[in-house]
């Protein structure tokens, strides 16, 4: 069965983004970045919350559009519609029943592209396979926490962790 990889930019204290969304401190280009953009091309499903999915509307993406042209999405929203929209994106209830269901068919491991509520309510139902942390060499002090306001516990062993000159670490934690 497929597992679903968190991979994501995390500050030294755990934000995903900052106040307001701003996720501008990010490093954006260099050897980690190549790295996980060549990451993502092996997957072929995302799945997201709303505004996850929303925040792409700041860098142009059109709503109903798929974020990542090659994958079909699975936008996790009990709020969201779109008058119009791709057959690679499927807004899907908060079920998860239907998150194990897509986990089910996939062909490849699912890439959660976030955010941190939505990946808090699927750490809070064990469907967190493994996390793959682009650790950034920044503190943001507040914004979006890494699993939202998640309280499950669990011990994530470190697997494989890849430096850059730039300061960005790639993570890899398995359970």
């Amino acid at each position: 069965m497929s597992n679903i990889i968190y991979y994501v930019a995390s500050s030294l204290d755990g934000f995903i983004a900052g106040k307001n969304d701003n996720v501008s401190q990010f490093i954006v280009q260099g050897k980690g970045v190549e790295q996980y953009q060549a990451d993502l091309a092996t997957y072929a499903t995302t799945l997201m919350g709303r505004r996850t999915y929303e925040i792409g509307y700041q860098y142009g993406l059109q709503p109903g559009q798929p974020a990542y042209p090659h994958m079909t999405h699975h936008i996790f929203s009990n709020t969201l519609r779109f008058e119009q929209a791709a057959e690679s994106v499927h807004v899907e209830p908060l079920s998860i029943e239907r998150v194990k269901e897509i986990k089910a068919a996939a062909t490849t491991d699912l890439y959660l592209c976030g955010g941190g509520t939505f990946a808090g309510w699927l750490l809070d139902h064990g469907l967190v396979d493994q996390l793959k942390i682009k650790l950034n060499p920044i503190v943001l002090g507040t914004g979006t926490p890494l699993f939202g306001a998640s309280q499950t516990v669990v011990a994530w062993k470190l697997v494989e962790a890849v430096p850059f000159e730039d300061g960005l670490q790639i993570l890899t934690y398995e359970k």
